[in-house]
């Protein structure tokens, strides 16, 4: 089930960073995204062909993330598709004709490399570790929520107008990432024999409605390449976290685990310094 589990997550990859760049190029073809009126906005954003087909196509991702995390880890699955935040620029670059700059491409690899480190470094797992106390699940929940909000309004601040599409792309990834941890404890629900009918599918549908309209104008105020890969760095951190916090994923126990952990938080950091194009670089087409 374990190798079943990683085939899935890298399949849901690479399903979703495609139907990401399929979004962008829609959302920039809509309307700007209007939480005022969010029926007529989201009507607005399916009209557009490549929006739509976005959707289609990161809706399999998800379907195909959902079913790896029922049957692996929570961390190895995440490792999986922090490898597969690579495939953004190589999508981008070969397939859509968007550029990519040295200093992304080296964001990209490091949040890749961080990330797989900050799994690999864990001790083995041989199950899918559903189990979670509902008191951890909530309080997790609840205070990534809060995060989200918080970036939200950060970036609709006047002082964060210049970073609006990298800070609602990680409001979108800590939502994603609330999203699939709230999923993850539903599976092990239902493995245990219970009911689908939890809170945590209720939190599961409310952070990926919201997650949906931030995501949007994310792609419409940030370029493709920074908003997408920070937008899934924030959802992987967020799974690692609940598989580690949540669901009992064993974390490192020597020292040589611990300072790789150490170094792998760096430079996912360093990544998200990296990723967000310089401001007048970003600046210039808007003045053109």
């Amino acid at each position: 089930m374990l190798q079943l589990g990683i085939v899935l997550a890298l399949l849901s990859a690479l399903a979703a960073n495609l139907g990401f760049l399929y979004k962008h190029r829609g959302a920039n073809e809509a309307p700007v995204v209007d939480a005022r009126h969010p029926i007529r906005t989201g009507l607005a954003l399916w009209k557009s062909r490549w929006f739509a087909a976005g959707m289609i196509i990161g809706g399999v991702g998800w379907a195909l993330h959902t079913a790896a995390i029922s049957v692996a880890p929570m961390s190895v699955v995440q490792v999986v598709l922090a490898g597969g935040i690579v495939l953004v620029a190589v999508l981008a670059d070969r397939v859509f004709g968007i550029s990519v700059g040295r200093r992304q491409w080296a964001g990209l690899i490091l949040t890749g490399v961080g990330l797989a480190l900050l799994v690999v470094a864990m001790p083995a797992v041989t199950n899918a570790h559903a189990t979670f106390r509902v008191a951890a699940l909530a309080a997790f929940e609840g205070g990534l929520l809060t995060v989200g909000i918080l970036l939200i309004a950060g970036g609709h601040h006047q002082r964060g107008a210049h970073m609006r599409g990298p800070l609602l792309g990680a409001a979108a990834g800590v939502l994603f990432g609330v999203c699939n941890v709230a999923v993850k404890a539903t599976t092990g629900v239902l493995a245990a024999g219970g009911t689908i009918l939890t809170p945590w599918v209720l939190v599961a549908i409310s952070a990926s409605i919201l997650a949906y309209y931030i995501s949007a104008r994310s792609l419409q105020e940030g370029g493709a390449v920074e908003v997408i890969a920070i937008t899934a760095t924030g959802a992987n951190v967020v799974g690692i976290l609940g598989g580690l916090v949540v669901f009992g994923d064993p974390m490192a126990n020597n020292t040589v685990g611990i300072v790789l952990q150490t170094v792998a938080f760096a430079m996912v950091v360093v990544a998200a310094a990296l990723l967000p194009a310089p401001r007048a670089a970003s600046a210039a087409p808007a003045a053109a």
